[in-house]
């Protein structure tokens, strides 16, 4: 047995991985994880067989010995532990699934433990998305026990990393269907997932998954979250090796750089749990079709059913970008309707819009805030006011909304002020980014002017914002401030500062490296340091371009190069300008050029000296150190010459780098004084386009008003026009009316005149016998009317004239002589009775039957009796004619006063 061991333990990992025997596969697994533990890097060579067989590892997580298969997933997890990244990326396509299938159902605690350590360590070491992918694909395993491992294992990645790191939106999407699993153990574990998810992304993770539950299922997660409101925010449990080394560079930076780095993760969860989670939603296609048409309607209800459909449309967590340009226009407009229900609504519609579009909200600001913020004068409309103003500042920044909040806290409305000064003070406590200077100043100088207002409450304010803005920005940039406030003032802004919560914190920018300072200031304390034994030059070089050090063939070693210091006890020599060796010491040294300090004025001692030093002009100096002392001792000629003072003796800095430094400051002053300039113009400009803005709205606004007018007038001569036409038709109508009823007046009168005649006696006898009693008061009427219209008067003023004989023997004489013999006879044919009875009954109806409408002789008026013709005619002689001339009278009167209304209609027809 000895032996067997020590052959198994000479065997290579591969080998041993891959035996039959359970207890040499244990084995090679425990030494394997001992040998990762000892390697001193990633880079050791025993990572390397494992990474170029990553299905080594996939055989260790699948053992069929429970025992083996522990050690073996122990072994992978220091394989990943001290591996690094490679060691991940190549091994996890090869592990994931096995782990989720035959590590995390395990029957032993130990396994299902260290398969969950495995698979949160390649979250560690890489990207979580390839991980998740594998993990979700358990969900849909037919074991139930698998899916309930697989959800614990979600819950504790989600624990550990939070869902900044492991993306939340697939395990969201799956949980609807784990809480319609038939496994009691899987819906217990998906309400775990639930409940975790819910720690990180609050109310924002409903709108995922919340409607795809049932009641039931609804109504036990709201009693399960109850419980966690109450909990404080979570934070990220265990870091990824990335965040890790991030976190040890801020540690060790400073220690405030830490603290901000724990504090990072968790205001990134709630901007993704607000935003992020959603799916983009295409708003302008929701909203109404006819959404213009319906605000441009003077009926309030209609403009509030289209404002609530946009609201329903808008109210989302994401809104997919479009062109809400019209929508935003009439959005604005709405916040000058008389209706509150209608700005309420409105108001609503730009909240949901800023918060759905957050960034791409920007564009659209300057078009709504400022109506907004102008109808805070109504007390009414505050609190929805006061969030939509809340929206765009969160969409947006606290920079791009600063102009014009301040702007509207000069307001002379009081109330606008007031609601404007509170919307100041909530950006400040939410923003995350610490003002510049600039709108420090512009904050700070407006809130210091509201000190002194007369109302308490806008004191207050002024104070709060203060105090708010020291908390962001420290009492130290605020001092400047507050030199000019009394000390009561000070206090309060104090007590407001203590109170303050805020988001964001001004850091100053830390201070800059110390830059190296110029090779001019260097030099002078460097030189060439001589080899002992070495002569210092005897000869003066004849250019100056020569800046080799000196050199020497009795050198016992080489030289240092120039950038040393020199050396202390060169120090105590005087300065003086003669810098070179007397010519007595050049000779034997060999030519040595001579080191020399171009940023240095330097004073030979003689003429031939300054002909000699004295370097070209078009040349720049290589060689900045200061080289113009003699490496050797001095001589005694130069030590005892005096010295002669230069005019730039030991300057802080050469002239030409002044000269330079000062142009660069006069550039800088130059270039800051333009940044203002431009700064002040850019300001210019974006109030006049702002002022552009508001007149283009309201030349739209008249533009619309006048359309509107327009329109209703067209319809107005449109109606007119009709009418007209109805009228002329029925001046028509009328006229023809007119020109039958004088058609049936000139019957009338022939009819009349043949029943004069003594011929027709009996004729008019029989017509009115025939007609009967047809005689009605439209008989009457044209009787009458036939004898107001006889232009002669024959038949009212003298019937029996001899102009009335005449015309009516004319009359007479005209009808066809059998019809006159059949009349006058009272017999005739079978047709002519049927003539003269059909003629008769119309004549009776028309008036014209019976001599009842003359004066004439009682022959005449028994005649024309009319009623039956037989033997009553005698017995009304007398009484019809009277009334028949009242009744033609009345007729007369109504006939005439109809006639000039119809003159008068047909006048106005034609001046139409």
């Amino acid at each position: 047995m000895a032996e067997e061991e020590e052959d198994f333990s000479s065997l290579p990992f591969s080998d041993r991985f891959a035996h039959k025997n359970w207890k040499v596969r244990k084995n090679g697994y425990e030494d394997a994880a001992k040998a990762f533990e000892i390697t001193p890097d990633e880079s050791d060579p025993v990572f390397k067989q494992f990474t170029m067989d990553p299905g080594l590892w996939k055989g260790a997580v699948l053992d069929s010995n429970v025992a083996a298969q522990q050690d073996g997933v122990n072994a992978l997890c220091s394989f990943l532990k001290y591996g690094g990244v490679p060691a991940c990326t190549r091994s996890r396509n090869a592990t994931i699934t096995p782990l989720i299938e035959k590590g995390l159902p395990s029957a032993k605690a130990a396994t299902k433990q260290s398969s969950l350590e495995a698979i949160l360590l390649y979250v560690e070491l890489d990207k979580a998305d390839p991980i998740l992918d594998d993990i979700l694909s358990g969900l849909s395993n037919k074991l139930p026990k698998i899916v309930a491992s697989t959800l614990a294992a979600l819950t504790a990645l989600y624990h550990a990393y939070g869902v900044k790191i492991v993306e939340p939106k697939p395990a969201l999407k799956a949980l609807p269907k784990m809480f319609g699993h038939a496994d009691k153990n899987v819906r217990a574990e998906a309400s775990k997932l639930a409940e975790e998810l819910y720690r990180w992304l609050r109310e924002a993770m409903k709108p995922l998954f919340w409607d795809e539950l049932k009641p039931v299922q609804q109504q036990d997660l709201e009693k399960l979250f109850e419980g966690v409101k109450a909990q404080p925010a979570p934070k990220q449990d265990r870091l990824q090796r990335s965040q890790q080394a991030a976190a040890e560079k801020a540690a060790a930076a400073q220690e405030e750089g830490g603290a901000a780095e724990e504090e990072g993760p968790e205001e990134d969860v709630e901007e993704v749990g607000a935003f992020d989670l959603a799916e983009p939603v295409d708003v302008i296609g929701k909203a109404p079709a006819d959404f213009s048409e319906s605000m441009a309607s003077s009926k309030w209800k209609d403009r509030k059913d289209a404002l609530d459909a946009l609201h329903e449309a808008a109210n989302t967590p994401r809104i997919k970008d479009g062109h809400f340009d019209e929508i935003m226009g009439l959005l604005a407009k709405t916040m000058k309707d008389a209706n509150v229900q209608c700005v309420t609504t409105a108001a609503n519609c730009i909240e949901c819009l800023a918060k759905g579009l957050q960034r791409s909200f920007a564009k659209y600001r300057g078009r709504v805030m400022a109506p907004v913020l102008e109808r805070l004068k109504d007390k009414k409309l505050a609190d929805p006011l006061g969030q939509a103003l809340d929206a765009i500042v969160a969409s947006t920044s606290l920079s791009d909304c600063l102009e014009d909040i301040l702007e509207f806290l000069k307001h002379k409305n009081p109330q606008v002020k007031a609601e404007t000064l509170k919307l100041l003070i909530r950006s400040l406590r939410t923003t995350r980014d610490a003002p510049s200077k600039e709108e420090t100043k512009s904050i700070a100088g407006v809130a210091t002017k509201l000190l002194t207002e007369s109302t308490e409450a806008t004191r207050s304010g002024g104070a709060e914002v203060l105090g708010t803005l020291m908390k962001i920005m420290g009492e130290r940039a605020m001092a400047p401030y507050m030199e000019s406030i009394d000390n009561i003032r000070k206090d309060k802004i104090k007590e407001y500062h203590d109170a303050a919560v805020v988001k964001a914190k001004d850091k100053p920018k830390p201070a800059p490296a110390p830059k190296a300072a110029p090779t001019t200031q260097k030099r002078p304390t460097a030189t060439k340091k001589v080899a002992p034994g070495l002569k210092p030059p005897t000869k003066r070089p004849s250019s100056p371009q020569s800046s080799k050090p000196a050199s020497s063939t009795s050198s016992p070693g080489p030289s240092k190069p120039a950038g040393r210091g020199i050396p202390s006890k060169l120090g105590t020599l005087p300065k003086t300008s003669g810098l070179v060796a007397p010519k007595s010491k050049l000779h034997g040294a060999g030519p040595a050029p001579r080191i020399t300090s171009p940023r240095r004025t330097i004073t030979p001692h003689s003429e031939d000296d300054q002909a000699a030093a004295a370097p070209p002009t078009n040349q720049k100096p290589t060689n900045r150190g200061l080289a113009g002392r003699p490496l050797g001792k001095p001589s005694a000629s130069t030590l005892s010459s005096p010295p002669r003072p230069t005019p730039t003796q030991a300057p802080s800095l050469p002239d030409a780098d002044l000269a330079e430094l000062a142009s660069l400051r006069s550039s800088h002053a130059e270039l800051q004084d333009t940044i203002s300039d431009l700064r002040s113009t850019t300001q210019k400009l974006t109030s006049q386009i702002h002022e552009l803005q508001h007149s283009n709205a309201q030349l739209i606004e008249d533009h619309t008003r006048d359309v509107l007018s327009i329109k209703a007038k067209e319809t107005q001569l449109v109606r007119a026009r009709s009418d007209a036409e109805a009228a002329e038709q029925g001046v028509s109508r009328l006229q023809r009316e007119n020109d039958r009823l004088k058609r049936e007046l000139s019957r009338t009168v022939r009819g009349t005149a043949d029943n004069q005649s003594p011929s027709s006696g009996i004729t008019n006898d029989r017509i009115g016998a025939s007609s009967g009693d047809n005689n009605t008061a439209g008989s009457r009427m044209r009787a009458s009317a036939a004898l107001d219209d006889d232009p002669s008067g024959i038949y009212r003023d003298n019937p029996h004239s001899s102009t009335s004989s005449n015309s009516l023997d004319r009359h007479n004489t005209s009808r066809p002589a059998p019809s006159r013999r059949g009349w006058s006879a009272g017999l005739g044919s079978p047709s002519e009775e049927k003539e003269n009875s059909e003629r008769g009954g119309i004549d009776g109806i028309n008036g014209i039957g019976g001599g009842g409408i003359r004066k004439g002789a009682p022959s005449d008026g028994a005649r024309s009796g009319g009623g039956g013709g037989g033997a009553n005619g005698e017995a009304d002689e007398q009484s019809k004619p009277v009334e028949n001339w009242k009744r033609a009278a009345e007729v007369t009167s109504q006939l005439k006063a109809r006639i000039e209304q119809m003159k008068a209609k047909q006048g106005l027809a034609r001046q139409r």
